[in-house]
């Protein structure tokens, strides 16, 4: 199963991905697909909303219905200066710094499943490490952007560490993979309209090669 947060990103992440998909969800705006994947599999995508109350909600209720490989496509803003605008980057932990992750009894680093993480990895990305999950995207406290990259974490978005807590405690695997849309540091940069376009494609493929390695039993 996709979830991206956008649910713009999930009707173009069933049309690219899908055979004939076809629309399950709309509930409070949150799209969501199903259908036949180019392997022959069925698969699923679900938009989260922003954020990690939304994320929480829709996570678990589709726990609830049997989901047990769950796969964030979303964003993320580089904190490390090394990462260019449209690259993939696959979460392999994420730093709990928002109240949905915390209320999940999250206090310290979350990780993703290893198994499908790696996966993930093997599937194309070109870089891997942890991010900061918050509550704010714009107005965050001064000086937070360094604090968080000297943590460890290579960029900032808003619902893997929601994703990852909850995983963990209903024992499913999970994993994120995000592009970079924005540059933080020293000064905001924002990626171009038609290279997210390209990004999200490559976002979706990846993560379905990912799917596609075999579960654990």
């Amino acid at each position: 199963m996709l979830l991206p947060g956008d649910p713009g990103r999930a009707l173009l992440l069933a049309q690219a991905l899908l055979a004939q998909p076809k629309m399950f969800n709309h509930n409070r705006g949150l799209w969501g697909y199903t259908g036949t994947a180019g392997d022959g599999e069925p698969l699923t995508i679900q938009s989260t909303g922003m954020g990690g109350p939304s994320a929480a909600i829709v996570i678990s209720e589709l726990i609830g219905l049997g989901a047990r490989r769950l796969v964030r496509v979303g964003t993320c803003g580089a904190l490390e200066p090394s990462l260019a605008l449209g690259e993939l980057l696959v979460a392999t932990e994420a730093i709990p710094d928002d109240g949905t992750s915390r209320a999940l009894g999250a206090t310290d680093r979350v990780a993703g499943d290893p198994t499908l993480t790696a996966a993930l990895r093997g599937a194309g990305a070109s870089r891997a490490g942890a991010v900061a999950s918050t509550d704010l995207f714009y107005d965050g406290r001064d000086g937070q952007e360094q604090r968080w990259l000297s943590a460890g974490a290579m960029a900032v978005e808003m619902e893997t560490a929601t994703l990852y807590a909850l995983a963990a405690r209903r024992r499913v695997q999970a994993g994120a993979v995000l592009i970079v849309t924005d540059l933080l540091l020293p000064a905001r940069t924002r990626i171009e309209t038609e290279a997210l376009r390209e990004a999200e494609h490559r976002l979706g493929e990846l993560a379905l090669r990912g799917l596609a390695h075999p579960p654990v039993a």
